[in-house]
């Protein structure tokens, strides 16, 4: 054997005995944001809207799905993840939460940086699972805005908060308990903004 082929075995034999002993990384489940909002039939109004990417802490940046299980401490649950990072899963559950009442037709994400006649913004304050005395629910808070297109002047702001109690503490039972709160934030936030930019326009006219 050629010195050349020893040295390239060798290094073979090398690299195939260090992946072997490299720690293999434990399995993920990613998750979905639950859906259960019916799709609605309204008669669509005229004006657009574009829905943005909420701010979080760093906390609440990233896949993980929080859980606040004592005092302040926020970690995640084990060997779960959700499929986007929570601003993004968030932003998609609006614009579908907007779709699937019917009213709004002319709709755009941030990303895309359409024009639009108002846009939604705002901070996620929380997005996890929290154990208060004994009992577990999922917690979703939303500081929202809402903001004329053109001149960026801010029409109307809001905070939305909504507690979903849990059955069961395992992981699928927490991402459907998400769900729920999402669609019960879908309700209240799509009416809202409805209402706000009626009010704007009649101040308008």
């Amino acid at each position: 054997m050629t010195p050349l082929r020893l040295i390239a075995l060798l290094a073979t034999l090398s690299l195939a005995s260090a992946c072997s002993i490299l720690p293999q990384s434990p399995p993920v489940d990613l998750y979905r944001l639950p859906v259960k909002q019916p799709i609605s039939s309204n008669a669509p109004l005229t004006w657009s809207l574009r829905v943005n990417k909420p701010l979080a802490s760093e906390a609440l940046a990233g896949q993980r799905i929080a859980v606040i299980a004592q005092g302040d401490v926020i970690s995640g649950y084990k060997g779960a993840r959700w499929s986007d990072p929570v601003p993004l899963l968030v932003r998609n559950r609006l614009l579908d939460g907007f779709q699937r009442d019917g009213r709004v037709q002319r709709l755009s994400a941030d990303d895309s940086n359409l024009q639009a006649d108002y846009e939604l913004a705002g901070e996620l304050l929380a997005f996890n699972s929290e154990y208060r005395e004994g009992r577990v629910e999922v917690v979703i808070s939303y500081d929202a805005r809402l903001v004329q297109g053109r001149s960026q002047r801010i029409v109307a702001s809001r905070r939305f908060e909504v507690r979903q109690p849990l059955s069961a503490t395992q992981v699928p039972a927490v991402v459907t308990g998400f769900g729920a709160a999402s669609d019960q934030l879908m309700s209240q936030l799509v009416d809202w903004t409805l209402a706000q930019v009626a009010q704007a326009q009649a101040k308008n006219q």
